[in-house]
């Protein structure tokens, strides 16, 4: 099967100071882009917290960013505001170039640099192709696992590691200093992230997006994309296993759901009794 189009903002950023601005903004080393033809990254506020994440495509003359159609204006205003004085010319591609997806390699692809089980990926000039299947893509991701932060937050609510950057290859924690890089370093450092996606499975109705996720009376979290017998929720995950541990169920609303961590999850360590009782 030919690869399929997927819809994205395409920016490109030329100019002798596009990279070395990126990599004062960005969570991922840019430099990377000698060796690796794509790599995640996001943009994030001082706090630490999402703005967007994107992949970055190595270009002959700089570099090009896919991103959410959600986001795409936002990072674009953003972008332009950081570039000040820097040699950078920034424009949107997008009524030009596409993306095109599939899940066997194809010329002129890449593997996805957050994940390789999701498949190959290029951007192109703009030209026939049939559209990707939304509802199977949404499938794919939700069996792996992995948000698609566009969809599953909102913009500046999660925090770089409760959106799985260290998991998906999308933060280098030695590259120095990012926007927002003094929060993301102390939670990596002190292990206190607590809070993050993770898949549940369940049986029999779906929960609603947006359902609370219980353990008794308490609140871990909700969940943020449902599909067949499978959905991705925001969880206080440390809590979750604490209530496992003891021999608790997870509802959400009145569906049982349980935790399906992929290996590659970096898990929280459950609470010590006396730190619940605290909390």
């Amino acid at each position: 099967m030919p690869p399929a189009r997927l819809d994205r903002t395409i920016l490109r950023l030329t100019g002798p100071d596009a990279r070395s601005l990126l990599n004062g903004l960005l969570t991922q080393n840019l430099d990377l882009l000698d060796q690796a033809p794509v790599v995640y990254a996001g943009l994030l506020t001082p706090q630490g917290k999402v703005i967007a994440d994107m992949l970055v495509w190595a270009a002959p003359d700089g570099v090009l960013i896919e991103a959410d159609p959600a986001r795409g204006p936002d990072l674009l205003r953003r972008l332009t505001l950081y570039k000040l004085r820097a040699a950078v010319a920034i424009e949107d591609t997008s009524a030009t170039h596409m993306v095109l997806v599939s899940d066997v390699a194809f010329e002129g692809a890449a593997p996805d640099p957050r994940l390789p089980a999701l498949g190959f990926r290029s951007i192109a000039p703009r030209a026939d192709a049939p559209a990707v299947d939304l509802e199977a893509l949404h499938a794919k991701r939700l069996a792996l696992g992995v948000p698609d932060l566009a969809a599953d937050a909102a913009a500046e609510e999660v925090f770089a590691l409760e959106a799985l950057f260290e998991e998906l290859n999308g933060v280098d924690f030695h590259k120095g200093c990012f926007v927002g890089q003094e929060n993301v370093s102390r939670m990596k450092r002190r292990a206190t992230t607590r809070k993050k996606f993770c898949p549940i499975v369940f049986e029999g109705a779906a929960p609603s997006i947006g359902e609370s996720v219980r353990a008794g009376e308490a609140e871990l979290g909700s969940v943020r994309a449902v599909g067949a017998g499978r959905a991705l929720a925001l969880l206080r995950l440390d809590r979750a296993l604490e209530a496992l541990s003891r021999g608790g169920a997870l509802m959400a609303g009145e569906t049982e759901v349980r935790l399906a961590a992929p290996d590659w999850l970096i898990l929280p360590e459950p609470p010590s009794a006396q730190d619940a009782a605290a909390s």
